[in-house]
């Protein structure tokens, strides 16, 4: 245990800044989720329907962003500037080109909204909202790609500073538009998606001016535009990024049917899950920002063909997951009806009823949220360690058979035909992060075997 206890500062450092990135990404959400979710619980659920459209995007968007690090990284090990320099301009390329795919792809199913039994208020109110916020995916999968890089390089921090200040601008712009204060118009739920959308603008262009200004990221913007696409370097990070997507996409997938699941229960149900989500998904960025260090300092270590010290970082980081996420279980059990009272106004936005119905059912979901999380760590970080080592295709399997063939079944029979409901909706949840962080594990040991 010493020798692993010895990489928790380097893994620290690393880390803090993804996750305080990370947090960030994810309390533009939830910023959104309290603003709105003191309008009333079928606005609550309309951002929840948007949303779920926009999860999906953005799973395959930023899972596929996450094939430049570990080839940005192994060509850093190297010292290789060209490499690295191609491996970035290419993926940002590729990210663009991404970027305005998903955009479309999303306004071309608004019409599904009609056809999945939602209550027809959550439906008229969700369809301008995934407008506005699915154009916001351009501007995010963009960014992704300049924070992989950088990411890939070790340097954590620039993609924290730019989340930290596009959370200030999204609740600022929260606060004005949806509540129409001084002289700014009452748009409700829209101003929450105009917010989302100029954060992450604002997000692009200052990852673009700080790496470009940095003397130690200048030489990689030389020759910078389309004339820098290369083909076969396309090809490598497509190789790798298509599987992450898919990966990332396998499991956002199956809490986006949970919302919908959800949906089917009740409005009530919906808003109770989309808390609980918020909450759950927040401390979960804790497990991502170390699955980026996992799969940095595995890339580092594979380009340098040693695998002892690979094993010794990748089980640091693993045990650095289990403690922090044992805490958030605890955090969790002891607060489940504490934190969500924060998401619903008594006095203004719902009935007495239904706020009491929403947060009995949100404080449950916690509970049950608190035992996943240990799960939901493991399987993030031993993602990481395998996209260090640029093992995308198995996993990609792996999580289908744990979220789809498990997880997934389980949440439609215990949430649509038990008393359960929502709670059996999230027991599906638990069984399928459990499967998934087991057949992960045992994957990343198979590898390390194969290479003593």
């Amino acid at each position: 245990m010493k020798k692993y206890f010895q990489e928790f500062k380097y893994n620290f450092n690393l880390a803090m800044p993804v996750i305080l990135g990370m947090v960030g990404h994810t309390l533009v959400s939830v910023v959104d989720n309290i603003f709105v979710g003191q309008l009333g619980s079928a606005e609550l659920a309309a951002v929840s329907l948007g949303n779920s459209f926009v999860f999906i995007g953005m799973s395959i968007g930023i899972g596929f962003s996450t094939a430049i690090t570990p080839i940005v990284a192994e060509f850093d090990s190297q010292n290789d500037t060209e490499g690295g320099r191609s491996a970035f301009q290419n993926g940002l390329i590729l990210c663009t080109i991404l970027g305005f795919g998903l955009f479309f792809l999303l306004f071309g199913m608004k019409p599904i909204l009609s056809y999945m039994n939602q209550p027809e208020e959550v439906v008229r109110l969700a369809i301008p909202f995934l407008d506005i916020v699915g154009f916001s995916l351009v501007p995010l999968v963009v960014f992704q790609a300049y924070k992989q890089f950088a990411d890939g390089m070790s340097q954590t921090k620039y993609s924290m500073y730019a989340t930290i200040i596009g959370n200030i601008i999204n609740v600022v712009i929260n606060v004005v538009l949806v509540f129409g204060l001084w002289f700014f118009p009452k748009l409700g739920i829209v101003g929450s998606a105009i917010g989302t959308l100029i954060a992450r603008v604002f997000m692009v262009i200052y990852m673009h001016y700080i790496l470009s200004k940095n003397e130690k990221f200048k030489p990689f913007f030389v020759g910078f535009g389309l004339k820098s696409f290369q083909k076969s370097v396309a090809d490598r990070i497509i190789k790798i990024g298509i599987p992450s997507s898919m990966q990332m996409f396998f499991e956002v997938a199956l809490f986006t049917g949970a919302i919908w699941l959800c949906g089917m229960i009740g409005t009530t149900s919906q808003a109770a899950n989309q808390i609980a989500l918020s909450l759950a998904s927040l401390t979960f960025m804790f497990a991502m920002g170390l699955s980026v260090t996992a799969m940095i300092r595995v890339a580092n270590h594979k380009g340098l063909d040693d695998y002892k010290k690979l094993n010794t970082v990748a089980h640091s980081i693993f045990l650095m997951a289990i403690i922090v996420e044992i805490v958030f279980a605890l955090l969790f059990m002891f607060c489940n009806e504490f934190f969500p009272q924060f998401f619903v106004n008594k006095e203004m936005a719902l009935t007495g009823k239904e706020v009491i119905e929403v947060l009995s059912i949100s404080s449950k979901l916690l509970i049950i949220a608190a035992f996943f999380q240990i799960s939901d760590g493991i399987q993030v970080v031993v993602l990481g360690a395998l996209r260090g080592m640029q093992d995308v295709k198995i996993p990609m399997y792996l999580t289908f058979i744990a979220y789809w063939l498990i997880g997934f079944p389980i949440s439609i029979y215990l949430g649509k035909f038990t008393s359960l409901k929502a709670e059996g909706v999230w027991i599906g949840l638990l069984a399928g992060l459990t499967a998934a962080a087991i057949m992960l594990y045992f994957r990343f040991r198979f590898l390390l075997k194969n290479h003593r």
